[in-house]
């Protein structure tokens, strides 16, 4: 049992001057393998995966499933053969296997239809009860959501993301990993989120440890339909305050915060963090809210159930060429066609997703627990759980975060050491947000866990039982 140990961090003189110097305490360990798994997807790789979802015709949820060169039926059967492949090449390391169930007297769904989602896990080598999660969305759409007849080419949204999948399951599974990873082609989307829902409640029910979903939609697209081209940025689009949260949670964070530090909104700061050091020429954009005004996606039935997930997707979107008809009007151009997909910028998002993947997964379990005092006093002090040593070997300790309240980003950091509590000595509570993240061995992190139920990543062991999360 790790023993409770104060580390007190000597910041004595905390002048502006000081402070401007101790921004350069947010430090890190350059990871050459994330380098390398950050460029290895291939624009021709993703083409022709895209090139190949868009010749299934059309991929509505309640098109054919017969046939073997068109409908959803065809292009799920392929989407598995893919994984199965892939599964080969590297001694049968993925898990690969259909996850269904038959939705009805729904809104877009009225009859019964078997809504069916492609999933391949690879397990991890000492935690494979933990898991992170990249998903792309197997269906596609016209203008009339219930068309299911039509041609329905679907190559950005959404074969973008399954292709990016795939792709990045080809490079990633080249590599054994703590925790697991699971990569998913969801079914059900434009009906209705269903394929999230439905792999989210059976992971609730298995009991998985989500460390975070990073669900893509959109991933191929450069050019907004304002004339803007842009392939250098990407958005991250993070919830706040967990939509099952007690009214005692409420009430505690209204005087604690927590706001802007939900689980899912520090995922997306890691994956910010991976981009700016691992992925060339890109820039993402933190959005704080669920998704873009008023719509939804994959990440969302995830998130209903208080597990961190984010959207990764293009800045710039061109409506001319989403839930469009097949056709030319007034000299312009409607339709998802595969010629408005960018690969080389599809390969880039994707290099995002296997690092952030990669890191999540090399890293130690985030800390449960996480608890802070100071009010009233010079100096702040953070506690937390020890991470499981018998599924963590690696673990190396624990390493304090905090900035000001108005930062988007973590500031200031300090590796502490394998204890369970820490002080840092005349830092002001009042002043700051702060964190603690588990460090291994070699140095890959987990992210940022803000104290308290409005940050916590996973459940606390130790808490007593919440029938609201």
């Amino acid at each position: 049992m790790l023993k409770t140990t104060t580390f007190a961090l000597a910041t004595s003189v905390l002048s502006s001057v000081a402070f401007t110097a101790h921004a350069n305490t947010e430090e890190f360990t350059d990871q050459a393998a994330l380098h390398t798994i950050a460029t290895a997807p291939q624009a021709s790789h993703i083409q022709k995966d895209i090139q190949t979802l868009v010749n299934f015709g059309t991929r509505h949820t309640l098109s054919e499933t017969e046939s073997e060169t068109r409908g959803i039926g065809a292009a799920r059967r392929w989407i598995k053969a893919e994984f199965e492949k892939i599964s080969a090449e590297c001694g049968g390391c993925l898990d690969v296997y259909y996850q269904s169930e038959t939705i009805s007297d729904e809104a877009r769904i009225p009859d019964p239809v078997d809504v069916v989602s492609v999933i391949a896990i690879q397990r991890g080598q000492t935690d494979p009860g933990r898991y992170v999660i990249m998903s792309g969305d197997i269906d596609s759409r016209v203008s009339d959501v219930m068309d299911f007849t039509s041609d329905s080419p679907g190559a950005n949204d959404n074969a973008s993301g399954v292709a990016g999948t795939l792709e990045a399951a080809r490079v990633l599974s080249q590599y054994k990993f703590n925790g697991s990873i699971v990569y998913a082609a969801l079914a059900g989307e434009e009906q209705g989120l269903f394929g999230g829902k439905i792999m989210a409640d059976a992971a609730q029910k298995e009991g998985w440890r989500i460390v975070g979903v990073l669900n893509n939609d959109m991933i191929g697209n450069i050019e907004g339909v304002n004339g803007v081209i842009n392939n250098t940025t990407a958005r991250i689009f993070a919830e706040g305050t967990r939509m099952q949260e007690t009214e005692d949670e409420a009430r505690l964070r209204r005087f604690t915060g927590g706001e802007v530090d939900s689980p899912s909104r520090n995922l997306a700061r890691y994956i910010d963090w991976i981009a700016d050091r691992y992925v060339p020429n890109l820039d993402t954009m933190v959005i704080y809210r669920l998704d873009r005004f008023r719509r939804g996606g994959h990440h969302r039935p995830f998130n209903d159930l208080g597990y961190p997930g984010i959207r990764i997707m293009e800045t710039n979107e061109h409506y001319d060429r989403q839930h469009q008809d097949l056709r030319t009007e007034n000299g312009v151009t409607y339709g998802d066609t595969i010629d408005g997909v960018d690969f080389d910028y599809a390969a880039k998002l994707t290099g995002l997703n296997a690092a952030s993947l990669a890191s999540l997964s090399w890293a130690p379990s985030p800390p449960t627990g996480v608890r802070i005092s100071g009010a009233v006093k010079p100096s702040t002090t953070l506690n937390w759980n020890a991470v499981d040593a018998a599924t963590n070997p690696h673990l190396k300790g624990y390493k304090i975060y905090w900035r000001l309240t108005d930062a988007p980003q973590w500031q200031f950091s300090k590796f502490v050491g394998n204890v369970t509590e820490a002080m840092l000595e005349n830092v002001v509570i009042d002043n700051y947000f702060f964190g603690v993240a588990s460090v291994s061995e070699d140095g890959y992190e987990s992210p940022v866990v803000f104290p308290g139920a409005a940050g916590a990543f996973l459940p606390d062991p130790y808490a007593e039982p919440s029938s609201k999360r």
